[in-house]
């Protein structure tokens, strides 16, 4: 969505699969206590970074401007890399 510039969409969706709203359909109240702590961590940043790009995706609707959004989307990526490096089965 945000490649095709449906700013709107993007944010919507990134919002509601993966920002602070989604934490109750992920069921992460529930699964939190068996993480390790870094993981949790990390897993919350992820989902504040998510909230931060919806909201600056839906900026970019406005301003069209969509390097703030990309920014904001790099930061999410960053999140889920980290988490995905440190915490792997072997």
């Amino acid at each position: 969505a945000l490649a095709q510039g449906d700013y709107d969409r993007a944010g919507q969706l990134a919002e509601r699969r993966l920002g602070m709203s989604s934490l109750e359909a992920h069921g992460a109240h529930e699964v939190a206590p068996y993480m390790p702590s870094g993981m949790q961590a990390i897993g919350s940043a992820m989902h504040e970074a998510a909230s931060r790009f919806a909201l600056e995706a839906q900026n970019a609707g406005a301003t069209g401007d969509a390097r703030p959004a990309l920014a904001a989307l790099a930061r999410v990526t960053a999140q889920c890399v980290a988490c995905h490096a440190a915490y792997r089965l072997e």
